[in-house]
């Protein structure tokens, strides 16, 4: 059997491959017809006018309805809904790549406010960001692939290497699924499968099979009591896991899901159930609430099983049982990929480890120290272990070892200590970054004028963690120190005007801590100001300024501003390479 070492260089061979094919096809006539809000829609018209994207497709933006958050699952049906309004009966001979893109993103706030799929990659020229890596992952499907949907999400990668002769195939009816071998611990994250063991072998790089029935982030009893554990021994069993240990040599493992693909029948068929509905008021999973319904073993226990549910609305459980009425019967195949990994990039952790550290992510992709960036190698002191993506790095400046610097400008007094994500800013002062700290600048619009805004944090901090009473908010840790004492240094005031939003919501996202500025730099003074008060427990208030919070500046954010310093970025690089060119 081939060592860890092997596999993990048979997936970067197979992933250069399918980028070399993807580079040829970018601003070209691309073949396959993926069919993949305002933010999105400007970001796709800057990549297809850059040619960045292959130009034979067709892209369109999709926003789910107003009202009640509808979940991936009630996304997915809203786009069905959509591409039939825009085409008519003629959608139903398209082949469509659909990404999930949304959510607010708050475990990886510098993917908030353009979007998870548009995280900048350090690699390219220009850089990839996760839309072009996902096309460029599934390049081979189309040709071979009928007509239907292909699910997947923006913050997960799926790498993995099949023998020259063997070829992924969407072409079965009903739903089918590509299943990747992991340890335990990932699968009570994931959807796992329940196979039939006598029907794979684990040889090879992959193998059909059809699915029993499907389970939505079990536990390890549940796994083992349905059957879904595998003993592989020291067969070629790959895990899938996107932690920090290597488990590919794991004994025991589970078959975990990542991307599903399901025919035009049965697209047709959820377009019919969800005109019925009418109005959806509640959360569905598009893996949780359609993929249990399937195979022989389905049964409607989960219909009623809300532990997973963010929100427990009146209509899910009946909106449940009325998708398993409807799929029940319907088949699950399977496409077992025995040397993959799956990677999931949606939190700062992760962020900064696939980055940044010897990760297989970092080999497999071949994800660069420096990518299309501006720096003196003689002047500055980069750690190798740093990653720096489309910014300027002034002589003078420091970056210390695991952090990552996006779209930025970092003047040369500068110094960035360890595992510290900087992205959009501006900073032109003496200041020495702490490690740990998560710094991300906006342009907002308020009555017609471009303003600058910086939120600062720990990338320990939990932004999606909230209190319902005032008197709660002691409670809530910002760098590791109580708010409460934050807002004393601050001189902000503790009232029902502190928190944005709902007032049951009260926490980090919510609360209106950052100060609107009139340049981007002087926004990012400030908030480093602020957080230097907290580290040295001295006093800075934040008196006469306009407050927002991250969910308000989100709400106001200028997408052109934000992407004309982008651009700037991009033309002084282009300028100064063509100066280093001339000057050889």
């Amino acid at each position: 059997m081939p060592a860890a070492g092997e596999r993990s260089a048979a997936r970067r061979e197979a992933t250069g491959r399918r980028l070399a094919r993807f580079a040829a096809l970018r601003g070209g006539a691309g073949r396959g017809r993926w069919g993949p809000a305002r933010a999105y829609r400007r970001q796709l018209a800057e990549k297809l006018r850059g040619r960045e994207l292959p130009l034979g497709a067709r892209y369109h933006v999709f926003v789910d309805p107003p009202g009640p958050k509808i979940g991936n699952g009630g996304s997915t049906l809203h786009v069905l809904r959509c591409l039939e309004d825009l085409y008519g009966d003629k959608w139903t001979s398209f082949i469509v790549l659909l990404i999930h893109s949304g959510g607010y993103s708050q475990r990886l706030p510098n993917a908030s406010a353009l979007g998870k799929i548009f995280t900048a990659l350090p690699f390219g020229d220009p850089v990839y960001q996760m839309l072009d890596l996902k096309l460029a992952m599934y390049i081979d499907f189309p040709s071979h692939m009928k007509p239907g949907i292909l699910v997947t999400c923006s913050d997960d990668l799926e790498l993995y290497s099949t023998g020259l002769t063997e070829t992924i195939t969407f072409d079965k009816p009903g739903f089918t699924a590509l299943a990747h071998p992991s340890d335990l611990t990932v699968g009570t994250t994931h959807g796992v499968f329940v196979l039939d063991p006598s029907s794979i072998s684990g040889k090879g790089g992959l193998e059909y099979t059809s699915c029993h029935h499907f389970l939505h982030k079990p536990d390890v009893e549940t796994m083992r009591q349905c059957g879904a554990v595998c003993v592989r021994g020291n067969s070629s069993q790959l895990s899938s896991s996107g932690d920090h240990s290597d488990s590919e040599m794991d004994s025991e493992c589970v078959y975990t899901d990542s991307i599903f693909y399901m025919d035009h029948s049965v697209a047709k068929q959820l377009l019919m159930f969800y005109k019925q509905i009418g109005t959806l008021s509640c959360e569905i999973d598009a893996y949780g609430d359609f993929l249990q319904a399937l195979g022989p073993g389905a049964t409607q226990d989960y219909t009623k099983n809300t532990s997973n549910v963010t929100k427990e609305e009146s209509q899910l459980v009946e909106v449940r049982q009325k998708l398993y009425s409807l799929l029940k019967g319907t088949a699950l195949n399977v496409i077992v990929l025995n040397n993959s990994k799956f990677y999931h990039i949606g939190t700062t952790q992760e962020y900064l480890f696939h980055f940044t550290s010897d990760s297989k992510l970092k080999f497999e992709l071949d994800l660069l120290p420096v990518a299309f960036s501006s720096f003196s190698e003689k002047a500055e002191s980069l750690d190798q272990s740093a990653s720096v993506i489309q910014s300027i790095l002034e002589p003078g400046c420091s970056v210390g070892p695991g952090s990552v610097i996006e779209y930025s400008r970092i003047g040369p007094e500068v110094s960035v200590g360890k595992k510290s994500i900087i992205s959009g800013s501006h900073i032109n002062v003496k200041v020495d970054i702490p490690s740990n700290c998560f710094l991300s600048s906006l342009s907002i619009k308020i009555n017609g004028q471009v303003k600058y805004i910086s939120m600062v944090f720990s990338v320990e901090d939990d932004l999606k963690r909230s209190v319902k009473l005032l008197s709660e908010i002691h409670s809530l840790q910002f760098f590791g120190v109580s708010l409460l004492e934050c807002l004393e240094l601050w001189g902000v005031k503790v009232s029902d005007q502190l928190f944005s939003g709902e007032n049951t919501r009260l926490g980090l996202w919510t609360a209106r801590i950052f100060p609107v500025c009139s340049t981007l730099s002087e926004s990012v003074r400030m908030s480093l100001k602020m957080l230097n008060s907290v580290r040295h427990m001295s006093a800075f208030k934040l008196h006469g300024f306009k407050l927002l919070s991250v969910e308000e500046m989100l709400t106001y954010k200028d997408v052109e501003d934000m992407l004309k310093f982008r651009k700037q970025i991009y033309d002084e690089i282009c300028l100064q390479r063509q100066k280093e060119k001339s000057d050889l």
